[in-house]
């Protein structure tokens, strides 16, 4: 779960992709980048870890000139989250001269690095799944133009020839140098991308890509549409934009973690505001609980801040059951579930909330949260509840447990990290320490989802709830895989 954005625009687009950057915070914390390229063919790049703000200084966005650039803020799933070369963007200067950046996650790492040394003779200087992504483009990009000049017709081949060789998922913005931005999408959706477009009077359009359509808005573009599954999209540095589908077979399985916490509320994707589809969780949650839960067992119904608000107000409403604020947020402090490593996580938790002790006191509460990863941070607001005087506390998840492996661009590559891995809701709940507990149902879910971007217009394939049901989407992840990845994550 990386933040991305690549703009074309008609002067300088530093500043522009700065602003995005910032409203992508909330999906990367490792690190960020920008990189720009001058019609010239000359380009630009500042990359350093931590956040936006602090990340970029003046001095640097002076350096970063020309009207095609692109921007990324990290999370790192794939290679070392402390690893300053592990920064994007990543750059390679054969063919032509290419900058990516990419979201997601790709599943066949151990093939493509032998590819690199062995069949294309290129050198990879990371551990990172984007600098492999970019390595393969180029070397398609090399076979397909040789000494012919570059096309859109040559790009798109390049990128078919791409997607056939690499697996997981992943939407990727690139720039070549002295021809314009490539984005392109993996031909299931997993990872979202949205195009974006905005008319510069006399001058032309100016477009943009970008993982929420939240950067558009912001920014008084134009929402085109969302890229396809599969599709590509090339536009010049004079702002003229092509587009091909270059799968074969694609399909539109968005992944459902996106709704139920990575992305802010006030975007939209495949046609459904991320807000109302956590309304929706919210009120299939809460019938899930009448059935559990007898009515006298809750007082009052508490959100844990900010993104299960939705859903917790929804719960409320449907049970009749009074809606309070009972946790105070610390906005300065990023994002627990994305902060690399459990001691971090933990020391996170009570420097992020804080109690309000005349909201807990002597009532039986309900705590609704988006989802229950590693159980870290629930375990710590459970205590914090009873600490704060909670005659009981029942804690209910609006997406169902996490039993399996997130491969597709979320950190969690480890059956054994997670608390509902082998464990029943109810040892789950005395694991955790709460009185009751409760989660989404499975299918739920997936009709939350399925229903509010078909009520938006959007018929989706398939979604991606392969760390709720263990099943992989891409059809292409295998125990061994698994075991793989769980035993470079432990080591």
């Amino acid at each position: 779960m990386c933040g991305i954005v690549g703009m074309v625009g008609r002067g300088h687009v530093n500043q522009d992709i700065y602003d995005a950057l910032l409203l992508l915070q909330h999906r990367g914390q490792d690190a960020t980048g920008i990189s720009t390229a001058e019609p010239s063919g000359v380009m630009h790049s500042v990359k350093n870890p931590g956040m936006v703000r602090e990340a970029f200084r003046t001095r640097d966005m002076r350096t970063l000139l020309g009207n095609v650039g692109l921007g990324h803020v990290r999370y790192a799933t794939h290679g070392t989250a402390s690893s300053e070369e592990e920064a994007q963007p990543f750059y390679v200067n054969a063919p032509y001269g290419i900058t990516m950046i990419h979201n997601g996650n790709l599943t066949n790492t151990r093939a493509l690095a032998d590819d690199m040394a062995r069949k294309d003779r290129r050198h990879v200087n990371s551990s990172s799944d984007t600098e492999l992504l970019l390595n393969v483009l180029a070397s398609e990009l090399q076979a397909t133009t040789s000494a012919v000049d570059l096309d859109p017709d040559r790009i798109f081949k390049a990128v078919a020839r791409t997607h056939r060789r690499i697996e997981g998922a992943y939407a990727v913005v690139s720039f070549i140098a002295g021809y314009g931005l490539l984005a392109f999408r993996d031909p299931h959706g997993i990872r979202p991308l949205i195009l974006g477009r905005r008319t510069a009077g006399l001058a032309g359009d100016e477009w943009v890509v970008a993982s929420e359509s939240l950067v558009l808005e912001n920014a008084d573009y134009e929402v085109v549409r969302e890229i396809a599954p599969g599709e590509a999209v090339f536009i010049t540095h004079e702002g003229e934009m092509f587009s091909q589908q270059c799968a074969t077979d694609p399909v539109l399985a968005p992944c459902a973690f996106e709704y139920v916490y990575l992305a802010r509320p006030d975007s939209v994707m495949n046609g459904q505001s991320v807000y109302e589809s956590r309304l929706r969780m919210g009120e299939k949650l809460a019938r899930t609980i009448a059935k559990h839960i007898p009515a006298d067992e809750i007082d009052v119904v508490m959100p844990i801040p900010d993104s299960s608000r939705p859903a917790a107000m929804e719960v409320a409403r449907v049970l009749g059951i009074e809606y309070r604020e009972g946790f105070y947020k610390n906005r300065y402090v990023g994002r627990t579930f994305i902060m690399p490593g459990q001691e971090t996580r933990k020391k996170s938790v009570r420097q992020k909330l804080n109690t309000m002790s005349m909201e807990f006191r002597g009532k039986k509460v309900l705590l609704i949260d988006d989802s229950i990863v590693r159980g870290t941070t629930s375990r710590q607001i459970i205590q914090m509840a009873r600490d704060a005087g909670a005659a009981s506390v029942t804690f209910a998840s609006a997406a169902p447990p996490v039993r399996y492996p997130h491969v597709y661009g979320i950190n969690m590559p480890s059956a054994e990290e997670l608390v509902a891995h082998g464990r029943s809701i109810p040892e789950i709940g005395a694991e955790l320490g709460a009185d009751h507990i409760v989660f989404q149902e499975v299918e739920d879910l997936k009709a939350a989802i399925v229903d509010g971007c078909a009520a938006g217009g959007v018929v989706l394939d398939d979604v991606d709830m392969s760390c709720f049901d263990g099943r992989y989407v891409t059809g292409t992840v295998t125990e061994e895989y698994l075991e793989w990845v769980a035993t470079t994550q432990r080591s």
